[in-house]
């Protein structure tokens, strides 16, 4: 009866070393501890150190790679037939930099959610109609600053706390943030149009 090895890749995997191994982009099990740890150490692919960026692999090929050294074994694959190498250096990420883009990105994201409500506001002319509410309610002018103005103001901050579900690290649920579901829809799309542009420059 022949091992059997079990190989679990991810669609994206960071390194930062050039010199890649199997056991650096992949989860192995096998029945035989001898033969996975031989395996663990198998040269995948070496990188251009100078040359950071984006790799796309071949399951397939790691197969061919695994049979080559272990040829009675039987290898059962997890995960994406191709997936991505995402080389970086190491100290190569200026604390600083990163620190300015989440800033710059936080801001942007404010700022441009207060123009958006204040434009919604003026669109539909939140101040007349509330106005108006107010005077056919009481029957007296309103100054601005009546209870309509003020509950509107607090619905909104309570509505965008509720929205992103957590304030701070303080999470509301345990369900993921529309944040968070929005950056996983991005990185699978960037990662289907790497593999797939992979795929049509060899072809």
């Amino acid at each position: 009866m022949s091992d059997t090895l079990y190989i679990q890749t991810e669609e994206n995997v960071e390194v930062h070393h050039p010199h890649v191994y199997l056991q650096d982009i992949a989860k192995l099990s096998c029945t035989n501890s001898k033969i996975l740890n031989h395996l663990r150490v198998l040269p995948v692919a070496n990188l251009d150190p100078n040359k950071a960026g984006r790799y796309v692999i071949s399951v397939m090929d790691l197969i061919n790679d695994i049979q080559l050294k272990e040829p009675d074994l039987d290898i059962t694959h997890i995960g994406e037939p191709n997936f991505i190498i995402n080389y970086q250096k190491e100290g190569t990420v200026n604390i600083v930099i990163r620190w300015c883009k989440v800033i710059f990105v936080c801001l942007a994201t404010f700022f441009g959610a207060g123009f958006s409500i204040m434009t919604f506001n003026n669109d539909v002319d939140i101040p007349a109609l509330f106005e108006q509410i107010y005077t056919q309610v009481t029957g007296q002018p309103t100054t601005g600053n009546t209870v309509l103005e003020i509950s509107y103001s607090l619905g909104i901050g309570l509505g965008v706390l509720f929205f992103f579900n957590h304030f701070g690290r303080i999470k509301l649920t345990d369900d993921p943030t529309p944040m968070q579901v929005q950056m996983r829809l991005y990185e699978d799309d960037v990662n289907t149009t790497i593999i797939e542009d992979d795929s049509r420059k060899k072809e």
